[in-house]
């Protein structure tokens, strides 16, 4: 939940950064722009320095440092938290790529140091929770920030292209108010913490796959995994203390779902703000399929 915090704010001061200035400063270099590259490197440097210095005072410093260690949660919260590892080191490595792209840099250096400082970035996360005795080195973590890096990295090679892109939505639920310290005492800290309102897509983009139909470019269909019946990472025991009649299940979600960035515009001021907001899944009808055996439609779902 506190990495879920952190990454949070970097992707906000980075949409603070891009959407700062007007058309022409947003417009993207179409050759090395030195100072442009520099400000970037300078910039991120700054930012996860910032970003790890405070996660140090907030979260670790009411714990001793012991020898390095590690724990085993990839039971915890029906693996919730994982898809919320994904999501941050794929958006993390797009906006990083994104922005030397903005500063001309080449293709093989938007690759390489776009995707590669988000991961660096979350690993170093990881390894103060190793050293912490309130945490503990999470491999199960490491491996999702890989494979939310890789799904970037590898559309990227392969397509040269996003066709497949992981999304988020979030519902309040009645779960916060049993253990509101943990799940979160307002709304934003609920859309954080509270993994019974999450909702985590891979919205794929329908015409990227049939590039000779007549399929609009922005139409996507969406799968989507959600859970529900959680105030504890995984005793049911200790869950059943909290909320009596609570009962842990998972949600797969079928849905449509809109690629922003592919809505023509000549605005660089928009494509900004596309590419920003096209992290969040659009509300739309929606089946759910709960492993409880449930089927639900929803005529509007987020």
């Amino acid at each position: 939940m506190r990495r879920a915090l952190t990454i949070a704010l970097l992707l906000a001061a980075f949409s603070g950064w891009s959407q700062s200035g007007i058309n022409r400063f947003l417009t993207p270099s179409d050759s090395l722009n030195k100072p442009r590259r520099l400000g970037v490197f300078i910039a991120e440097g700054a930012l996860a320095g910032g970003a790890l210095l405070a996660l140090h005072q907030s979260w670790y410093s009411d714990y001793d440092q012991t020898d390095f260690h590690t724990v085993n949660d990839n039971a915890d919260w029906l693996q919730m938290d994982k898809a919320g590892h994904v999501f941050s080191s794929y958006h993390l490595g797009r906006f990083g790529k994104e922005v030397l792209q903005w500063s001309g840099a080449s293709r093989t250096q938007q690759l390489i140091y776009g995707p590669g400082a988000g991961f660096l970035f979350l690993s170093a996360v990881e390894l103060m929770d190793g050293f912490s005795s309130g945490w503990g080195f999470s491999g199960g973590d490491m491996a999702a920030n890989f494979g939310g890096t890789a799904l970037y990295m590898g559309q990227e090679l392969l397509w040269k292209e996003q066709r497949i892109v992981p999304k988020f939505s979030f519902h309040t639920t009645e779960y916060a108010s049993a253990r509101p310290n943990v799940l979160g005492e307002n709304l934003p800290e609920q859309i954080l913490k509270d993994y019974n309102g999450q909702t985590y897509w891979l919205s794929v983009n329908v015409h990227s796959f049939f590039k000779g139909s007549k399929v609009p470019k922005w139409l996507n269909v969406a799968v989507g995994y959600g859970a529900e019946g959680m105030v504890t990472g995984q005793d049911v025991l200790v869950n059943t203390i909290f909320l009596p009649e609570s009962q842990r299940v998972r949600q797969f979600y079928f849905s449509l779902d809109a690629d922003l960035t592919k809505i023509e515009t000549k605005s660089h001021v928009l494509k900004t703000l596309f590419s920003v907001f096209n992290t969040i899944k659009i509300p739309a009808p929606t089946f759910e399929f709960r492993d409880d055996g449930v089927v639900k439609f929803r005529y509007l779902h987020f």
